[in-house]
């Protein structure tokens, strides 16, 4: 992979160097309606899908039926799956990862709709979406539902320096990510402070899902 130097890619690099930091307290959102759960079972096809979470909140899979899902973290989701299959399956081995729609709009290279893991931190989700453009205004990129920033500006800021995921920047369904044109301001604090990336791999592994 080349990078390229515009848009987050130009001050990414750094990063890599990094340990990843501590994000303090974190928090977690409960499953919604819509949401999306990317399981894997070892050895059992039919369980291993992306399954879209159904009113309940509950995971309705195939021959096992609905798995309530109520006061579930997102976060928590591997962990809890693990028990209720272990209910019907011995020697389980499976991997769960939460993933919501969203759109990366605005100064991106590819804007649309995506499916994506909450685990990821903000600037991994802008590369699903082919990273930010040379006219991007990277400091004040917003997190909205409808009209209103689910963060404010400052805090936002200091949220990703810090490593936060889009289930601790509270993102659901639906929710978008605002990149704004403008003269991109070469003190950004986002670049001092050397956002993190917390793996391309997995960033690699999750682009088919967004198509």
């Amino acid at each position: 992979m080349t990078l390229k130097r515009n848009g987050l890619w130009w001050f990414l690099l750094p990063a890599f160097l990094l340990p990843a930091p501590a994000f303090g307290q974190t928090r977690s959102t409960p499953f919604q309606v819509g949401d999306r759960i990317l399981l894997r079972v070892e050895g059992d096809s039919a369980l291993s899908d992306t399954f879209t979470v159904v009113a309940g909140p509950a995971l309705r899979l195939p021959v096992l039926g609905e798995i309530s899902l109520a006061n579930v973290q997102r976060a928590d989701v591997e962990t809890y799956l693990t028990r209720e299959l272990g209910r019907y399956f011995k020697n389980l081995s499976i991997e769960a990862r939460a993933l919501i729609r969203i759109s990366l709009m605005g100064e991106v290279e590819r804007p649309g709709f995506y499916a994506v893991p909450v685990d990821l931190v903000l600037p991994d989700a802008l590369m699903l979406a082919g990273g930010a453009t040379q006219d991007a205004r990277i400091d004040r990129i917003s997190v909205r539902r409808g009209n209103s920033a689910l963060v404010a500006e400052s805090g936002l800021q200091a949220a990703v320096a810090r490593g936060a995921t889009l289930d601790q920047l509270g993102m659901q369904a639906g929710d978008r990510i605002q990149v704004p044109r403008g003269q991109r301001d070469p003190e950004s604090k986002w670049r001092i402070a050397g956002i993190i990336v917390t793996g391309l791999a997995t960033v690699v592994g999750v682009v088919a899902l967004s198509r």
